[in-house]
């Protein structure tokens, strides 16, 4: 949380003040108790890290006090504060969050009138129409034009159906699941929605106890049908899909700091778990003991919850490595965490994952890799390691948790994608935030070809995904002024948008810059989501708010719509779009559904799920 100066805080504490007054005596004091115990919270937890000189890339106050107060609370209970926040009660939480936005955490009841009654059709024809990160198996991101329903020649008549707004949420990040005719889709406190996908009805809904960040993933057998997740907390789940009811649920995190930003994978019976760390964050406190958390992949069963392996990506634990700037002991190896979701591949009984950078020294060479694990016993098959030696946490620069050979943080963010090939021995093609597309022989991880499309950065380069329709693989390129890589910057420059590059060669075929702001305040030009491709069409979201459609043979637009602006919500809420990044749109049965707002890295906050229709 951040800090202007004493005076804009005394400002702001008494401007809060002023309007309390204005309420009934008891209550007036109660709210002036409730704030002033607030600030001193945070004064005494969050300024050391949050005011403006700091210099650790926190966001600062005003960037706090626009974020919904239920999205602060959940940062510092379930999220990347749980650490800096440990020792404090839940009402010493919701005193910080009232005293930053000068509102009250409250719970916002949906009205009747957003319920409608659940039914799942009980005869043998296939329920589960998209399920999971990339849409199958393989991660591509690919939809038949039988399963979209939309093509070239149509997509110009999508029109907004309906949109539905989660309460009290700065961001959309959790990728739907379709079911008969519902959408399965998480949120950012951990509510889980099950939606007609014709009206944006809930059907029925479910309340894990963190932040879902990614896909549901679905899977029929039978008459059962199960949806499986995991929370920020590495909390998993299964729900009966037919009730909305809980089946089990396992914890797949050892680490204290472990979290779980990727999409679940399920297949033959288990459920493979991505482990990242919030130590990335944590690390922003000068006292915290950094760093000890590895990546990992678990698998659960399917059936029952209980862990059948667990794979660290650093094999050794953490151990005093050597001494920080301020004397205390520096810990590691540690970091290489998992950020995107497993893909499998059932022919070679591989499961393949991308790895991020190490938060301290020793570089170990599984950081920034990708790397092959056989499915079944989580035995370390294979390792490509793209960039050596890149040590990296939030903390860098000029923090004394900040390694002393600062690394660019050039992760795999995305989920590695399996193409398939009649004609030619298949292909494992990978995006790096380095700004470069690996295609990899999916036997050993060698590489076959590689092609810069971009400078990189922390946040730049291929950060979400990619898709692929077999012939061409589309990458949006996330370039942006965020995280640069300084000795890069005079040599490369940015090149934000979707490109599209042969699969067999990696020659890029075209690109597509990413429209110009205009000159609009907060507005960032960069193609960052994973897009999604159907037979003569890609869509792809972007910072800027919009939503896409390019044409695959040379990147035309065909449509665009702008998410930002308000919208009166089918479930009674009034919502707003914003900037789209992470997971690709979800395409289906002539539906387009969009997540809009990403209230993060200075990205335009936004709470609502678009569905978009053919307007016939």
């Amino acid at each position: 949380m951040a800090y202007q100066s004493s005076r804009v805080l005394w400002l702001s504490y008494f401007s809060g003040l002023a309007s309390i007054l204005l309420l009934s005596s008891t209550t007036a004091l109660a709210q002036q108790v409730d704030i002033a115990t607030g600030q001193k919270l945070y004064m005494a937890t969050c300024n050391n890290c949050h005011k403006a000189d700091a210099g650790v890339g926190a966001p600062g106050y005003f960037v706090l006090a626009q974020m919904p107060p239920r999205a602060i609370v959940a940062a510092l209970q379930t999220g990347k504060m749980r650490v800096q926040a440990k020792d404090l009660t839940t009402e010493q939480c919701k005193a910080i969050a009232h005293w930053l936005t000068g509102r009250q955490v409250k719970d916002v009841p949906m009205p009747k009138e957003a319920y409608q009654p659940f039914t799942l059709p009980t005869d043998k024809s296939s329920l589960v129409h998209h399920s999971g990160w990339g849409g199958d198996l393989e991660g591509t991101g690919y939809r038949s034009a039988k399963q979209a329903g939309i093509s070239a020649q149509t997509v110009g008549k999508l029109k907004l159906k309906w949109a539905f707004a989660f309460p009290e949420s700065n961001q959309v990040r959790s990728k739907p699941a379709i079911v008969g005719n519902w959408l399965i889709v998480g949120s950012q406190f951990g509510d889980v929605y099950c939606l007609d996908k014709h009206t944006g009805k809930i059907g029925w809904h479910y309340a894990a106890k963190a932040a879902i960040r990614g896909a549901i993933s679905v899977v029929e057998q039978g008459s059962t049908v199960r949806a499986y997740f995991a929370d920020n907390s590495t909390n998993v789940y299964a729900l009966d899909v037919r009730t909305g009811k809980l089946v089990w649920e396992s914890k797949a995190g050892q680490h204290p700091q472990s979290g779980v930003t990727g999409s679940v994978t399920v297949y033959n019976n288990l459920v493979y778990v991505p482990l990242t760390s919030i130590e990335v964050a944590s690390v922003l406190d000068p006292t915290y003991p950094c760093c000890s958390s590895s990546g990992e992949i678990v698998a659960v069963d399917a059936r029952s919850g209980k862990i059948v392996w667990r794979h660290r990506v650093i094999a050794e634990e953490a151990k005093v490595a050597g001494n920080k700037k301020n004397g205390a002991p520096f810990y590691g190896p540690s970091g290489a965490i998992v950020w995107s979701s497993p893909t499998v591949d059932a022919k070679r009984g591989l499961l393949y994952y991308g790895t991020g950078e190490n938060y301290t020294a020793p570089a170990t060479t599984t950081s920034d890799a990708i790397q092959a694990l056989d499915l079944k016993t989580g035995r370390l098959v294979w390792s490509f390691q793209a960039t050596s030696t890149d040590t990296w946490n939030m903390a860098c620069p000029g923090n004394p948790n900040c390694p002393e050979k600062v690394g660019p943080d050039f992760d795999f963010g995305m989920a590695p994608i399996l193409v398939k090939r009649s004609t030619a021995n298949d292909l494992l093609v990978v995006g790096q935030k380095a700004g470069i597309v690996y295609g990899l022989s999916p036997d050993d991880g060698k590489v076959i070809w590689q092609t810069r499309i971009g400078r990189g950065g922390a946040l730049g380069g291929i950060h979400w995904g990619m898709a692929t329709d077999g012939k061409l693989v589309y990458a949006a390129n996330a370039d942006n002024t965020y995280g640069i890589n300084p000795k890069l910057d005079s040599l490369i420059q940015p090149t934000p948008g979707l490109f599209a590059l042969e699969v067999s060669t990696g020659k890029v075929t075209w690109k597509t810059a990413a429209p110009s702001c205009g000159g609009k305040p907060g507005c960032i030009e960069a193609n960052s989501a994973a897009p999604t491709v159907i037979p003569g069409v890609v869509f792809a979201g972007a910072l800027d708010g919009h939503i896409r459609a390019y044409a695959t043979t040379d990147g035309t637009i065909l449509w665009d719509f702008d998410t930002v602006k308000e919208y009166q919500a089918v479930n009674g809420l009034t919502g707003k779009g914003g900037s789209i990044d992470g997971p690709s749109p979800v395409v289906a049965d002539g539906m387009l559904f969009v997540n809009s707002g990403y209230g993060s890295f200075g990205e335009k906050p936004g709470n609502v799920l678009l569905a978009f229709e053919i307007d016939k």
